[in-house]
Formats: C-alpha cells, structure tokens, sequence
C-alpha cells in the first residue's frame, strides 16, 4: 500500500529535558501551538487530545511509545475536518538527538494511504509550529505572534 509521508529537522539551542517539558507540558504548548495543547497521562496506550483554546477538539490518538527524553510516537487522528477525518489514523514519532550542543528534533508524519489531504495539512503546519517552538526556547518568544 503507497503511503503519505511528511518528515522536518529543526535543530534547537536547548537541552532534551527542556524540549521535552516543551513538547508534553500544556502551559507551554500554548505558547507555540496557537494556543492549543495536549491532554494525556503521557503513559504508552493512553489516550491523548489536542484541543482549541476554545476547548474543541483538534485530533486525538493514542500514545504509542515514550521514552523521555527522547522519543515519542502517538498515533494521530484528525477530528475537526471531516474530509480529513475519514482518512483515519496516522502515525507522529518525535525524535530528539543531542548533536554538537544542540538538540536536533525529527518530526514525521506517516499514513497508510495515497494523496493524504491531513498529511499536506501538517506539511503545512509542523514547520510553522516548530519554528515557533525554537523561537519560545531561544528568545523566549514564537515567531508567529498570534501563537499565544
């Protein structure tokens, strides 16, 4: 079966710890996800939700692997558009590596399924909110100001 993929590096002056807390902590999702965060236990089989600042729900799955402070793999489904909906779940895995001082954080997107709409969404997406991510931890501030 063709698969739709969508893969981002992004390296960030940061700790693995700190960019952790980042990617799994809501008070700082916020900051950078245009004011949406995550709703879990964070425990492998838990349900996971992301959710509007006005409390809809975004997407939602199921945490696939943990193994912090270094790697993450939810499976993913889109729950606000209907089209993309129907296509089912994908897969996210997260991926920090410590390189040279940094930390390099790998982001892919995968579903079992030709011409995805929800992967050309987070092709769109993922670099927007990383971008805005590495600005929180650099500067302290998103690039994208309607982020908070």
């Amino acid at each position: 079966m063709a698969k739709s993929t969508f893969a981002y590096c992004i390296y960030i002056q940061v700790t693995p710890e700190r960019l952790w807390r980042a990617l799994t902590e809501p008070e700082l999702t916020r900051r950078y996800w245009f004011g949406m965060h995550i709703e879990t236990t964070w425990q492998v089989g838990a349900p996971w939700r992301l959710v509007f600042p006005d409390g809809r729900l975004a997407d939602s799955g199921q945490v696939l692997t943990v193994d912090a402070p270094y790697r993450l793999t939810l499976r993913w489904h889109n729950e606000w558009k209907p089209e993309m909906r129907e296509e089912g779940d994908s897969v996210c895995h997260l991926v920090l590596e410590e390189e040279e001082g940094v930390v390099k954080l790998l982001v892919s997107h995968e579903m079992d399924r030709e011409a995805s709409a929800f992967i050309e969404a987070v092709a769109w997406g993922w670099p927007r909110i990383l971008s805005n991510l590495k600005s929180l931890l650099e500067t302290g501030e998103p690039i994208f100001p309607q982020a908070q």
